[in-house]
């Protein structure tokens, strides 16, 4: 059958139209509208009523079967399929997926058309028009999301919400069903919250700001086909307290980092007034560290040490100095070990020191300075009983003081009774002095200087008068001793026993006296200053509206506003720093009071205060390491040179810590970063017998400590270079540590130890041993001749670190040649006086061949060795270029007159060398 559209095309069936008319008399027939639903995704449609067309032409052929369903419309995307052309039974399919969130129905008109009267489809007829009505089915593709990333909310304490917030979702589904949100769901378990089905959320008890400030719950949703939501959604919630006046948006513990330097205290704090109307605010901040060292974080150094950093007079004589073989008098004294490396002394009335004779200061002039560090506090029951820190009294007979430092109902005395000389009279002799600090159980640092019969107290930098003194006679010159003690005051007379008396209760730290000088305001404020404190942080950025100032140690900062915005601003920029390298860790509390001033009124708002702390974290300890040539051989004639011998002269000294930081240089070993800081001192001491002080010392130039914070003393057991200074300025002290040794005959070896410190023994080095040995000439020989009968049994020098063999076998030469050289000028002489020739010497001599015995000089460059031969004295001695350098003038000049006593003597005219390739190895 052809189709529809060409039947009336064919010019050759014209004749045959007449005929099919006859035969196809009636049009087909279909509803005349059709409701159609599709599921989406799919191409079938389920028509009411099904799509069949009728033809009344039926049962004839053709003319009464259907053949075509024809769509019109825009685009519809479907088209219409006969199943069965005799029953008319058609079929609607979607050409493509329809996607019901694009568009939900369609409406199109179809036809139905007859096959014609003839297999050719001659004749056809078409139906009337049906309207198509098609609704998309959705599915459940799409889960619900929610509108916002996230929701926040507000809630004041202590109340119960209908609705706090509402979460919304949406689904992206087309239908009611899918599309619509039937149910939230709180995602997150034991919270005191509930939502209802609209995402109304509210809370379900009575929250409280101090138990939770902060709620963070998760929040899911359903559509009505119970598809999940695929991301849940943050609600945070937030709870403020009841509007109370008082500081928000702190924290109770601050951690502070060793060398950060000022670090912000409270960056989020502001006050909260509840809207009161004011006109000023006052708040003070303290720093509470009594428990801190001495009342602060101090230097921990030695007092020595500390005086000297701060330019302080030298000749002060510390009086409670850490307990030594040679510093033995406080042994027995109660010291508190828990002051990290601080040396503190407790006197609890039952403890005293008697100072030895040969440590006491003498001739006391008018002008000298006694400090200490003391914490006191009042004793009960003991309010009428003197409580003496210092004191010089008779040590027999008589019970004369004839000065002292006590302290009698809080109170500081000073006694000081001058000895008579003609023509005195009553005389300033006792200074009272009358003061909270005394008895405040807090550590305070005490000056008394003494311009007689001026005396001025320094406590804490402050400077205060007495507010008595008091006359007394001159004490008259007796042959009595004296007796200077620590922690109570000596009565040798008087009494059937010798005993101390007026007993101390309290701590004392520090405790010096210095005759012939005193105490400058700049030394004192050094020696006492706090190395952490309060700080601001940005003062230019606090505008004019605040005032503000500190006390002199800064632990209590004051500042006063006008406004409420200028004081929180001030408060962001209080801060805390600690300008120690190795600060005290631990806890350091905080106090924050505040006043609210209102208009006309003295106090309208009362803020409570606050209590915080600082945590200072513990620093990275430091290793520190003294590395170098462990054992030197120097000859015994070297040792008895005017200069000695410089010991350590390779010395060095590193400190490490050990860092976790990945980021350090690989060039480096693996969490190992070099540390520079200051040491404040380094013992060199003699390991075994004690030096000789007839024939032995151990020296440094006064010279070398110069430009430094440096000073040195020594004794028997050895020489210690104490002051606070860079480990640098240390290397370049010890060097020039020089051992003497004028008798060495019956010596063969000495050893010393050398460690260092920083911090008063808080860090301490290892204790690096270097062993000296001696060779005496007499050995030397006997060790070659040794050597040249068993030759094939040589022990090379090797106690020498750092020596290659050919220097060794080179120095073992030049001692054999000596041998040949001495023989052979003894049988010269001998030759010489027996053909009594008088001849002048410098004529005679061969330049190439002859030489004077009394002065030799081999020199062998390759390995910088020289050997001198003087006489009967010899040394063998690595020379350098810097150790030439260091020889002062007077060295000089000592060496050109030995060169002038040794010239007269013969002069060398030529040298002897050798190749060091021909040397056996």
């Amino acid at each position: 059958m052809l189709p529809l559209g060409e039947l009336d095309k064919q010019p050759m069936l014209i004749g045959l139209v007449s005929i099919a008319i006859i035969m196809n008399k009636h049009k087909p027939w279909i509803e005349t509208s059709y409701h159609g639903v599709i599921t989406e995704n799919m191409d079938t449609v389920m028509l009411d009523p099904p799509l069949v067309a009728l033809d009344k032409d039926a049962p004839v052929p053709y003319a009464g079967e259907i053949c075509a369903f024809k769509i019109h419309g825009q685009e519809a995307p479907f088209e219409a399929e006969v199943l069965n052309r005799t029953s008319g039974v058609g079929v609607l399919r979607a050409r493509g997926p329809i996607d019901c969130e694009q568009q939900k129905e369609y409406t199109f008109i179809i036809q139905a058309y007859d096959c014609g009267a003839s297999p050719t489809g001659a004749n056809w007829k078409k139906s009337h028009k049906a309207v198509v009505h098609i609704q998309v089915d959705d599915v459940n593709e799409f889960s619900p999301v929610f509108r916002e990333p996230l929701y926040r909310a507000t809630v004041t304490e202590g109340k119960i919400y209908d609705s706090i917030l509402q979460v919304e979702a949406w689904d992206q589904d087309c239908s009611p069903q899918y599309s619509q949100i039937c149910n939230y769901e709180i995602v997150t378990q034991d919270t005191p919250f509930a939502i209802d089905r609209n995402g109304n959320i509210r809370n379900t008890e009575r929250l409280s700001y101090d138990k939770q400030q902060h709620y963070k719950i998760m929040v899911t949703a359903y559509d009505c086909g119970q598809k999940r939501a695929m991301e849940s959604v943050p609600v945070h919630i937030d709870v403020k307290p009841v509007c109370k006046p008082g500081w928000q948006g702190w924290n109770k513990r601050m951690d502070y980092e060793p060398g950060t330097g000022s670090k912000q205290l409270f960056p989020k704090m502001h006050l909260e007034t509840c809207d009161g109307p004011l006109s000023s605010v006052r708040a003070m901040v303290e720093l509470q560290t009594s428990h801190i060292g001495k009342g602060c974080d101090r230097e921990t150094y030695s007092e020595k040490s500390l005086q000297k950093l701060c330019g302080a007079a030298s000749g002060s004589t510390d009086l409670l100095p850490a307990p030594s073989v040679s510093t033995n008098w406080t042994a027995s004294l109660l010291t508190d070990s828990g002051r990290d490396s601080d040396l503190i002394f407790r006197f609890d009335g039952r403890q005293a020191a008697n100072i030895p004779e040969w440590v006491v200061p003498q001739n006391l002039t008018d002008q000298f300075t006694i400090a200490t560090w003391m914490k006191h506090g009042p004793s009960p029951g003991l309010r009428a009983e003197k409580e003496t820190l210092l004191c010089n009294s008779d040590k027999t007979e008589m019970n004369r003081h004839h000065y002292s430092l006590y302290v009698h109902n809080c109170r500081l005395v000073f006694l000081l009774r001058r000895d008579f000389i003609q023509l005195d009279s009553f005389r300033p002799a006792e200074f009272h002095w009358r003061l909270e600090q005394i008895c405040d159980k807090e550590w305070h640092y005490y000056v008394i200087n003494v311009e007689f019969p001026s005396v001025t107290l320094f406590v804490d930098g402050v400077t205060y008068e007495p507010y008595l003194v008091t006359d007394d006679w001159p004490i008259h010159p007796s042959e009595i001793d004296v007796q200077l003690t620590v922690g109570a005051c000596w009565q040798g007379g008087e009494v059937t026993t010798p005993r101390f008396t007026q007993y101390f209760r309290g701590s004392l730290s520090g405790l010096t006296i210095r005759p012939g000088k005193i105490a400058t305001q700049k030394v004192i404020s050094c020696l006492q200053a706090c190395k952490e404190g309060l700080d601001i942080s940005s003062l230019e950025s606090l505008g004019k509206g605040i005032k503000f100032h500190f006390n002199p140690a800064q632990s209590v900062l004051v500042m006063e506003a006008d406004d409420l915005e200028s004081i929180n601003t001030a408060m962001t920029k209080v801060s805390y720093i600690n300008s120690r390298q190795f600060p005290t860790p631990g806890l350091r509390k905080l106090h924050i009071t505040t006043t609210v001033q209102c208009f006309g009124e003295d106090t309208c708002i009362s803020i409570p205060d606050i209590k915080a702390m600082v945590m200072v974290l513990p620093p990275s300890e430091p290793r520190i390491t003294i590395a170098g040539v462990e054992r030197l051989v120097w000859p015994a004639a070297q040792l008895r040179a005017p200069f000695g011998v410089a010991l350590f002269k390779d010395i060095h000294i590193i400190s490490t810590v050990t860092k976790t930081d990945a980021t350090l240089s690989s060039a480096r070993r693996p969490g190992v970063l070099e540390l520079m800081h200051n040491l404040d001192y380094c013992d060199v001491l003699v390991i075994g017998e004690e030096l000789n002080p007839e024939w032995e010392s151990l020296e440094i130039h006064h010279s070398s400590l110069l430009g430094k914070h440096l000073d040195a003393t020594n004794s028997t057991s050895g020489i210690s270079i104490y002051g606070v200074d860079s480990m640098v300025h240390y290397e370049q002290a010890i060097r020039q540590v020089r051992y003497h040794n004028w008798k060495p005959g019956g010596l063969s070896e000495r050893r010393f130890r050398l460690s260092c410190s920083e911090l008063n023994g808080r860090y301490t080095s290892n204790e690096f041993n270097l062993e000296i040995g001696i060779v005496h000439s007499s050995e030397a020989v006997e060790h070659v001749n040794h050597m040249a009968i068993q030759s094939q049994y040589m022990r090379p020098v090797s106690s020498i670190p750092g020596t290659p063999p050919a220097a060794t076998v080179v120095i073992v030469m030049c001692i054999a040649a000596l041998v040949v050289i001495v023989v052979l000028g003894i049988y010269r002489i001998h030759t010489t006086h027996q053909d009594g020739s008088k001849e002048d010497e410098e004529g005679r001599k061969d330049p190439e061949m002859d030489w004077d015995d009394s002065n030799l000089n081999i020199t062998v460059n390759p390995m910088e060795v020289s050997m001198c031969i003087t006489g009967k004295d010899w040394q063998i001695e690595t020379l350098e270029d810097d150790e030439l350098a260091d020889l002062s003038s007077a060295e000089s000049e000592d060496s050109d007159e030995e060169e002038e006593t040794n010239i007269q003597k013969g002069k060398v005219k030529g040298k002897l060398e050798w190749d060091p390739s021909t040397l056996p190895y």
